[in-house]
Parts: C-alpha cells; sequence; structure tokens
C-alpha cells in the first residue's frame, strides 16, 4: 500500500499544477452537462452511422482538448513522434467509438424471441474484446516496442495490495447500494431477466451473462491503462494520465453521479498504478472485483431493504 501512496506523491510533484486543474475542471463541467441535458443518453438515441460519428466527434474533443491542457506553456518539441501521436490519437477514438454502438449480429437472426435477444446482449461483450484484441494486436506486432503487450504482463505482479484496496471500498459499496440511483443501475444481469419465464436453471443463464460481463473490464483495463496511459507513455511520458481519466470518466456517464464522479479520480489512480508497474493486472483485480461486488449488493441489498 505505502508504494502506491510514493506512486502518487511522485505522480502529483511531477505534473503541472495548472493541467491537474484545467483537466479536473473540464472534466466538472462535461459532467454536470451530460447530467443536466444528457450528452449520453442522447448520442445513443441516434440511430447508426449518426451514433458511430457523434461518439467519434464527441471523444475527439474531450480527449484532444485535454490533451492540450498538457501542453500548456511546454514546447511542442516536448512532444516525441508527433505524427505517430496522432495516428494513436486516431485508433484510439475509432476503436472505443465502435465499441460504445450496439452491434448486429447477423447469425443470430434465425433465432426466435427471447433467445435472439439474450444472446444478443451475452455476445456483444466477448465480440468486442476481440476486436479491441485483434486491433491492438496489430498495433503492437508492427509497432510497439515489444516489452509487453500493452500490460498484460504478470511480472513482479502481486495481487495483496490490490486485494487490500479492494477491501477498502467494499464498505463504500454497501453504502452506495441504499441509494435509489445505484439500484436503478444494477444488478446489470437484470437486463436478462425477460428469459425469467422460458428456463429453469436460471442461475445457469445469470452466470453465462456475468462472464460476458466480466469480459468488459478487461477490455476497459486493456484500452484505458494498457493502450492510453502504457502505449501512449513512449510520446508523452506521465502526460498520458490525465487524458485517460478524463476520457474514462465520460464512459460513465450512464451510471450514478457519485460512479461517475469517482471513476475520474479512480481512473487517475490506476493510470498512475499502470504508468510505474507497467502492468493493467493490478487495475483489473480492483476494477473487476469492485464491479462483481456492485452486482453482488445491487442483488442483495433490495431483498435486504424491501423483505
Amino acid at each position: 500500500m505505502l508504494i502506491f501512496v510514493k506512486y502518487l506523491k511522485d505522480y502529483f510533484r511531477q505534473i503541472p499544477l495548472r493541467s491537474l486543474i484545467f483537466t479536473t475542471l473540464f472534466t466538472a463541467i462535461l459532467i454536470t452537462l451530460n447530467f443536466t441535458i444528457g450528452i449520453e443518453k442522447r448520442i445513443y438515441a441516434l440511430h447508426f452511422p449518426f451514433s458511430l460519428i457523434s461518439f467519434f466527434i464527441f471523444y475527439s474533443l474531450v480527449f484532444g482538448i485535454v490533451y492540450c491542457f498538457q501542453f500548456i506553456g511546454k514546447p511542442i518539441s516536448a512532444v516525441k513522434n508527433r505524427k505517430l501521436l496522432f495516428l494513436y490519437f486516431l485508433i484510439a477514438v475509432i476503436i472505443f467509438s465502435i465499441k460504445q454502438i450496439h452491434w448486429q449480429i447477423p447469425f443470430l437472426n434465425t433465432l426466435d424471441y427471447p433467445w435472439k435477444k439474450y444472446w444478443i446482449i451475452v455476445l456483444q461483450l466477448p465480440l468486442k474484446l476481440f476486436f479491441l484484441l485483434a486491433v491492438l494486436f496489430f498495433v503492437w506486432r508492427y509497432d510497439h516496442d515489444k516489452e509487453s503487450f500493452f500490460g498484460l504482463i504478470t511480472k513482479n505482479f502481486q495481487p495483496k495490495p490490490y486485494l487490500i484496496i479492494l477491501a477498502f471500498l467494499i464498505p463504500l459499496v454497501a453504502i452506495a447500494s441504499t441509494q435509489h440511483d445505484f439500484l436503478q443501475a444494477y444488478p446489470k444481469v437484470k437486463n436478462i431477466f425477460f428469459v425469467n419465464n422460458y428456463i429453469h436453471q436460471r442461475w445457469l443463464w445469470k452466470l453465462i451473462y456475468e462472464f460476458s460481463y466480466s469480459l468488459d473490464f478487461v477490455s476497459i483495463e486493456l484500452f484505458f491503462r494498457g493502450f492510453l496511459v502504457i502505449g501512449f507513455i513512449r510520446f508523452v511520458g506521465a502526460d498520458a494520465i490525465l487524458p485517460m481519466a478524463a476520457f474514462y470518466c465520460t464512459i460513465h456517464f450512464g451510471k450514478p453521479l457519485g460512479e461517475c464522479i469517482s471513476s475520474f479520480f479512480g481512473g487517475m489512480i490506476l493510470g498512475v498504478i499502470a504508468y510505474r508497474t507497467r502492468s493493467i493486472f493490478g487495475g483489473l483485480v480492483v476494477h473487476l472485483g469492485i464491479a462483481l461486488v456492485m452486482e453482488f449488493f445491487g442483488y442483495a441489498m433490495p431483498l435486504v431493504l424491501y423483505n
């Protein structure tokens, strides 16, 4: 735990205060706008390809503006290999814009209700993870320095400190789970409750969904901490962390307000850890662990409160 505190102290000594202030204020404005006028809801309400184009424009603006904040007062020469950095920037925004839209899966069209709907929901996230892995493998294979595949290394990985962090966060999740907005969003497994009247072993179909849901956190950690931090270190060093944290916050716009706000600071902390360890496994332990804890409390808390 103490080593993580040292990582954070070193990071905050290293980055300019103005970059942190501008990024935090900008992210706060985005959160306020989203929970006032519903930025994400408006984009999701659009039909393809307008939803894809809108996500691309939105993420480009957020990611680009926050990157500009990191270089206020710095010479342009401080950025290494600017053309390749811009290409990485475009790849990042395109990847996540494609990930955010709903995918149609043509080979499921022969199925009847409810199985077509069920499998479209369940297969979305594994297919998107495969897509992310394929694109990042191409980038890594033909361009990266080959040290690791964007943080997918277990060298010197010690799970104990991350499990301690997880244990500290569980009571906070328990408190949050008593709130109405939390219970409106969780558990995510309720997305497949429409199959309940068609099946006998409900636990099995829920378990399949939860496995699919868990894979999304592999995608998230690989993209945000792996690609956007470890992959961008070669260009901008520690300046990769704040743009990632702001971008990461925007993907929580459909979540409860408290979770959205905390995602910015949590993303920053996980980014610092990934930056120092060059591994995403610690963040994956914490992130996936919290997600499953939230599923548990989302399922169990209504039984406690209302029965």
